[in-house]
């Protein structure tokens, strides 16, 4: 699988995604504060990397304190979670991860542990939730395969792959688990403007593993559909409400509403860490904006005049009217989003073996 980001003894070392896809290097976070930078500049971009990624940068944090006793230890958790917090205010993978070793380091001080204890058990969790990701990716894949077309093309709008996540893919995990299992699916991806996901990295990792990917001018894809030329849609999630409605990377929305006038199927493929039941709709979501210059220039070169109003919201939200189901690593929901998803939370809080999966 393509390694988006390892623990290593001297720290988390990151493939570099603003480099792809003519450069394959690495970025090495030795501290906290450098695990910030790398989410926050998009060297690691994904929900669910973004997530463990953070966890990770929690652990890094803790294991390089010199604190000598608890209270001081609490105070820099403090400062290492909420430094992580404010990176990317979309993904509720992000703060999903951070609780948890937040609480975990909790237990750990409520029960007496030590301080080499809890640095060891901080490390250890973190790295479960490495493996965890992936097993989730890869049971997404296994419930949503059936659900794409026996022989068709398949679009997606950004990259909901392995580069996303710690390997295999949400979105990018159903399409392969469906070429596994024999589907003969042509991928169309759209480019997605402005920082060129579709285009630079899902095509660079479908390619990578034979799948046969064509990229789109994000405008592309109504015609297309038009033209019976598209068979289904999937894209991945950033935070779904507890009503279904999902955010994901800008110009998602577009294409849920095109696929819903062409009545093509739209799929949104995410682990339950991306649902948020605290949010009770989308308009609630925050939505992060981007610097302008995403949008004025491209490879270094100024693409617009001097003085343009620029708009650069990161996601919109997708109304769950528009979604035809949400495939997670628990199964599949489907309308009533309210009553699907409350059932599915309440069940993976009833058995913990599995809740974190």
């Amino acid at each position: 699988m393509i390694p988006t980001l390892e623990w290593l003894p001297n720290g988390v070392n990151f493939l570099d995604q603003t480099k792809l896809p003519l450069e394959e290097t690495y970025v090495l976070a030795t501290d906290y504060k450098q695990v910030a930078t790398v989410i926050r500049d998009m060297i690691v971009r994904g929900a669910p990397a973004i997530g463990v990624s953070a966890a990770m940068g929690v652990a890094l944090g803790v294991n390089q304190s010199h604190a000598k006793d608890i209270p001081t230890l609490n105070t820099e958790v403090a400062v290492i979670c909420d430094t992580l917090a404010a990176t990317r205010p979309t993904a509720v993978n992000l703060f999903w991860a951070i609780e948890r070793m937040r609480q975990r380091y909790s237990a750990l001080a409520d029960a007496n542990a030590t301080i080499p204890e809890i640095k060891a058990a901080l490390i250890t969790e973190s790295r479960l939730m490495y493996d965890e990701d992936i097993t989730a990716c890869k049971a997404m894949g296994a419930h949503g395969a059936e659900l794409l077309p026996k022989q068709g093309t398949v679009l997606t709008h950004c990259n909901a792959g392995a580069l996303a996540t710690c390997g295999y893919g949400t979105a990018l995990g159903v399409i392969r688990a469906a070429v596994e299992r024999g589907h003969k699916i042509d991928v169309f991806a759209d480019e997605t403007r402005p920082y060129l996901q579709g285009a630079r990295l899902t095509a660079w990792e479908l390619l990578h593993d034979n799948i046969p990917t064509t990229v789109l001018c994000d405008n592309m894809a109504g015609s297309l559909m038009r033209q019976g030329k598209i068979q289904s849609v999937i894209v991945g999630a950033d935070r779904i409400a507890a009503n279904g409605d999902t955010a994901n990377k800008i110009g998602t929305y577009s294409v849920a509403v095109l696929a819903k006038e062409h009545g093509i199927p739209f799929y949104v493929a995410a682990p339950l860490s991306t649902i948020d039941p605290a949010t009770a709709h989308g308009d609630l979501i925050p939505i992060e904006q981007r610097s302008a210059t995403e949008v004025t220039h491209s490879n270094g070169r100024q693409m617009t005049p001097n003085g343009a109003a620029i708009e650069n919201p990161a996601f919109d939200v997708t109304p769950a009217k528009y979604i035809t189901a949400i495939i997670t690593e628990r199964g599949i929901l489907r309308a009533p989003y309210e009553q699907s998803i409350a059932e599915m939370m309440k069940q993976a809080a009833s058995e913990p073996e599995l809740a974190a999966i």
